[in-house]
């Protein structure tokens, strides 16, 4: 049977779209998740799309549960998240996410660590413009930062790989060890996109700046792939727990303090995302399946909390929670729609956040973890207090702000509302689910006595401390600072250093380049001449007059030796002040890009020949 990659249909789509209009623009928007969803319910199980490349084996489909579930749900996510974005008048956003999909779905489906990268990379290239199209000048700077924060990453992921291969010769994509430095550089990869310490400050500080209507895509793809290659690449790694578990505690307690709606919801990314990474270091079977339950669901409640947030900017025009209140009455279907994705991030029973968090927590009970089902369980109290209650009781209900708004256009409510429909279907049949997960044959029951008891503990505990400090969560005109306050602090006193002593040095290099180069050169030249004129062609002239035939023989001496000797000479001069005047540029970027190069070849080379040359060496010695 001949395979056809999912993606490819979002490919084709994001080229196609210039050159529609109108209801065929709709259609392919809408087609392309639709047709994609062919090929995942009709290829079998196996490896499909195997190329062979300088002898090892390229895998653009591997094709099982963990890579169906994953593929499955981003093509839905799609289908409603384009009608959500029906509205927009320009496709550029459209083609972004179209790519953006299509680089995550060949994510989930490679089967090597190359064909892993270069979709990983598609991600990160595509998604950048889904900020930038926020259309401030916050997004712009936000955007940068996104794009050079996924960029080291992924250059650290690159190096992971290559030390992988160079080391094992294998490029296939199978469970691996996060000790060494092969492990350890792609572990680190992994986690940057997953919004793992100590990088995760470029989650809350992108994602609220983003568009409206793209938020959806930056919450549901970049983490949810990170999640995915942490299951296939390191399911077991305790180190794994530990992450997770301060993701889980560190992004709720943000979200208490946070004012930016969306700001609070991306703090809320990193929390939930924390849930799987600790569940995929746990590593039973139970806990992956999850891990990856959890991260399907949170991919729907996810993003119906970002549509609800995202259609009060959209009709408002504000973000912050200080600028908001009394839009329950003016937005009812709003209020009830973000309240349904905020039941399900809370895991209240008969929503899909009850099956998947259910999953985890009892998969660190079976593993006989009591601090790790302890810690899990509070963070859920957490959450409930900061999503289901604090952020719409300041939004919705509060101090009425008089806001001359109604519900956004019909497009926007029915995406939301099929994302509602699907929380609440897993929440009552969580069969349909636990059937595709990777370990569907692992017995687990959701609706139990003592899970019913030990989730309404933990709602009821969050709702009476709501009651109790209500006032105290009232939002405040403030901004939480982050870790990246360091590294752009850090960026701050690098430029100054940049324009203090890296100048001066620049200045020292180029006194140094004109006294020993340019000088000597021209000296040289000069006297080459001189020379010439006064020398050769004195002697070329009296041995013409002396020997018949003289001056054909002075003439092809000047013109073939002296002249082209001191042409090259000057050739040469020149192409090294071309060479120089390129590299000092006075741009700090580009030294740094020049820095970041060199050690870059220079890891490779020893990686490629250091050991041959270590024995070479040893072997003269």
């Amino acid at each position: 049977m001949t395979w056809f990659h999912p993606a490819l249909f979002f490919f084709i789509a994001a080229v196609a779209l210039p050159f529609l209009d109108g209801m065929k623009r709709k259609v392919v928007l809408l087609g392309a998740p639709m047709l994609s969803l062919l090929p995942l319910y009709y290829t079998p199980k196996g490896i499909h799309g195997a190329i062979s490349l300088m002898g090892q084996e390229l895998i653009f489909g591997r094709v099982d549960n963990l890579s169906l579930v994953f593929a499955y749900i981003f093509a839905i996510i799609v289908f409603i998240g384009m009608i959500y974005g029906f509205h927009l008048k320009t496709i550029r956003e459209h083609i972004a996410a179209l790519v953006y999909a299509g680089g995550a779905m060949g994510a989930v489906f490679a089967g090597d660590l190359f064909s892993l990268f270069l979709f990983w990379e598609i991600m990160s290239f595509s998604s950048v413009f889904i900020i930038w199209f926020g259309g401030s000048a916050r997004s712009a700077k936000a955007g940068l930062r996104y794009l050079l924060i996924h960029t080291f990453g992924g250059v650290m992921l690159l190096g992971g790989i290559i030390v992988h291969v160079v080391n094992t010769g294998d490029i296939s994509f199978n469970a691996m060890s996060p000790g060494g430095w092969a492990g350890g550089l792609m572990l680190f990869g992994f986690l940057v996109n997953a919004g793992g310490p100590p990088l995760h400050a470029w989650l809350p500080d992108s994602y609220p700046e983003g568009s409206v209507t793209g938020t959806i895509w930056l919450a549901t793809f970049t983490t949810k792939v990170a999640v995915y290659a942490l299951v296939r690449g390191f399911p077991g790694a305790e180190v794994l727990i530990y992450i997770g578990l301060f993701m889980t505690l560190f992004g709720v307690g943000m979200t208490i303090l946070e004012n930016d709606i969306r700001r609070l919801l991306s703090y809320h990314i990193i929390s939930q995302v924390g849930y799987m990474v600790a569940a995929i270091g746990i590593g039973t079977e139970l806990a992956i399946n999850g891990a990856v339950a959890h991260a399907i669901n949170n991919i729907l409640f996810k993003g119906l909390l970002m549509m609800g947030m995202g259609s009060v900017i959209y009709m408002t025009g504000k973000r912050k929670a200080t600028e908001l209140g009394g839009l329950g009455l003016v937005m009812p279907y709003t209020a009830v729609l973000y309240m349904i994705g905020g039941f399900s991030i809370s895991g209240v029973p008969l929503f899909n956040g009850f099956v998947s968090k259910g999953m985890i927590i009892a998969g660190a009970a079976e593993a006989h973890r009591p601090i790790t089902t302890l810690l899990l369980t509070m963070a859920a109290s957490g959450t409930f207090l900061s999503t289901t209650l604090k952020l719409p009781f300041n939004v919705f209900a509060g101090r009425d702000k008089k806001l001359k708004v109604t519900d956004p256009p019909p497009n926007m409510l029915i995406g939301m509302g099929l994302a509602a429909i699907l929380c609440f279907v897993i929440g009552i049949q969580p069969h349909l689910l636990i059937n595709m997960l990777p370990y569907p044959e692992v017995e687990y029951h959701t609706f139990t006595a003592s899970h019913l008891v030990v989730q309404f503990q933990i709602l009821l505990t969050a709702a009476l401390a709501f009651l109790f400090f209500v006032e105290k969560l009232r939002p405040k005109a403030t901004i939480s600072l982050d870790v990246d306050w360091f590294y752009r602090k850090g960026a701050t006193l690098f430029m100054k250093f940049a324009r203090g002593p890296v100048s001066l040095w620049e200045g020292f290099i180029i006194e140094v380049y004109k006294n020993a180069i340019i000088r000597p050169t021209k000296w040289f030249i000069v006297h080459c001449r001189r020379f010439d004129t006064g020398v050769i062609d004195r002697i070329v002239n009296e041995v013409g007059r002396v020997i018949f035939g003289g001056s054909w023989i002075s003439n092809v001496f000047e013109k073939y030796v002296v002249y082209a000797f001191i042409n090259i000479v000057g050739y040469m001069n020149h192409v090294a002040a071309h060479i120089f005047k390129k590299l000092q540029t006075g741009s700090v970027h580009n030294y740094a890009m020049i820095i970041i190069v060199g050690i870059f070849v220079l890891v490779n080379l020893y990686l490629l020949v250091g050991e041959q040359l270590s024995t070479w060496m040893l072997a003269i010695g």
